[in-house]
């Protein structure tokens, strides 16, 4: 597929970039190999690749505006990957490994504004940016079994504030730490540069920030989704509403090119919107799973983070996951299992009796570790759960010592989800739909498919300011069922 008029520009507009500074003019086969060693597990982390139209699309515009890089053979040396995700996220790493979630394209409005997002990505690849954080992230690793990440933090690798982001964080932040100030102004210029090379507005990716920024505003505004959305872009690329003006200032006022925002919005019109029924759903801080039938509310004031492989749970006064481990019918052993992977090879965690009760009609067993992780004490606690003979779920949480009440009513909150109530949960989607006479901001905003902050996300979504006025023929977006 192809990605309309504003893709490819002549073959000099590839050495456009090369007054830059510190670009590297390839990949090198050290890159490539790391990028081919975590790529895989990236992508399973954010829900695995969005196998839909709008993937090639995507591809397609990354891999042109890859080439504005100059860095050799870049369109073929590129892979430009979108994510079945539902947070607002945008990432590289080494080996021209590219990456955008669907919602973070969701919310763009044109083709201009995916170039500028894929092209900063891509100003990260050609300034290296990622091998200058190499030690530190070599120092910060996640990858791997969550047992090792543990047993380093329970050594006295770090602070309890930490302790969760270590344990229970995802694996792309070992190559997608947040960067420098000055990093992130590079991967802006770079990226204004490619845009500007490709034949696009370069006032595109200033736009783009606005509509992140809103965003985020949004989702800080409701409650228990602030640690959902980490990492996102506003996340691992901080300060997008203060960036807002000086791309805007840098890219030039009066500066003009392609946007392509019809070919956009054909393209992304019903893309899936928030969270993969089948990956399980984040409302608040309610968590269902349709498939697996079961739903827990977080504390109030936690925040839900929904991967492929667990559901992180993240508050001030501590972290917490659900996931799961192979089950033989025994809620002992499991138990038992549990410490052992989050103590690991080299850590034995001194937990307490294990109690057995019942919650909500599911058989349940629990016990908890003091831990003194150099700082100072730390509560580990295992709370699981059988479903079946042959299935069970379990919470890791940690708290600072005698704090572990912090997530009792979490725990007894965990209950089976009924066929009815499985069935009730639907997918959103994106709804690119034509303005006609007397149509209004408030009328479209009540057709969002949610109960809070209606206006504000139809706003956000279409990159539109509080007193826009919309116009017969205007297209915009909206979130339904």
């Amino acid at each position: 597929m192809g990605s309309g008029t504003g893709g490819t520009q002549s073959a000099s507009s590839q050495s456009a970039s090369s007054n830059a500074p510190q670009q590297v003019k390839s990949i090198t086969a050290e890159e490539k190999k790391l990028g081919d060693q975590y790529h895989p597990q990236l992508v399973s982390q954010y829900g695995g690749s969005f196998d839909a139209p709008q993937a090639a699309y995507v591809e397609t515009v990354g891999k042109n505006i890859a080439v504005q890089s100059g860095l050799g053979n870049a369109r073929s040396d590129f892979t430009v990957t979108l994510l079945n995700s539902p947070v607002n996220n945008a990432f590289a790493i080494p080996g021209g490994y590219v990456y955008v979630t669907r919602q973070l394209l969701a919310l763009m409005n044109d083709e201009a504004e995916l170039a500028g997002v894929l092209g900063h990505e891509v100003g990260h690849v050609a300034a290296r940016h990622s091998q200058k954080r190499q030690k530190r992230a070599q120092r910060n690793s996640i990858f791997g079994a969550i047992g090792q990440i543990a047993s380093a933090v329970l050594l006295g690798n770090s602070a309890a504030g930490r302790l969760g982001q270590q344990l229970f964080g995802t694996g792309s932040q070992l190559l997608t730490l947040k960067y420098s100030r000055n990093q992130e102004t590079e991967a802006d210029d770079l990226g204004i540069q490619y845009l500007n090379s490709a034949g696009y507005d370069p006032k595109a990716l200033s736009s783009m920030l606005a509509s992140l920024a809103a965003q985020s505003s949004i989702d800080a505004r409701v409650s228990g989704r602030e640690a959902r959305n980490v990492p996102a872009w506003a996340s691992t690329h901080p300060d997008p509403a203060k960036r807002v003006s000086r791309a805007l200032q840098k890219a030039g006022a009066n500066s003009s090119g392609v946007r392509n925002r019809e070919v956009f919005l054909n393209r992304i019109d019903g893309v899936l919107y928030g969270d993969d029924p089948q990956q399980g759903v984040v409302e608040g801080t309610t968590f269902l799973h349709p498939d697996m039938r079961f739903t827990f509310t977080a504390p109030t004031g936690f925040g839900l983070q929904n991967t492929t492989t667990a559901v992180g749970i993240t508050g001030q006064s501590g972290q917490g996951q659900l996931t799961l481990l192979p089950y033989n019918g025994n809620l002992r052993n499991y138990v038992e299992s549990a410490f052992k992977k989050v103590g690991g090879d080299k850590t034995q965690l001194n937990y307490g009796n294990i109690q057995s009760t019942t919650v909500n009609g599911l058989p349940a067993a629990y016990s908890t570790a003091r831990v003194n992780n150099g700082q100072q004490q730390v509560d580990v606690a295992v709370f699981a759960y059988e479903f079946s003979k042959s299935r069970a779920l379990h919470f890791v949480t940690i708290t600072p010592a005698g704090r572990g009440q912090t997530f009792n009513s979490m725990y007894s909150s965990m209950r089976r989800l009924s066929a009815n109530e499985a069935a009730q949960i639907k997918p959103r989607k994106l709804d690119v739909v034509t303005v006609k006479s007397g149509d209004t901001v408030s009328g479209f905003a009540r057709r969002m498919a949610y109960t809070q902050l209606q206006t504000e996300r139809f706003l956000a979504l279409n990159g539109l300011s509080r007193n826009a006025q919309l116009r017969a023929g205007q297209r915009v977006k909206v979130v339904t069922y």
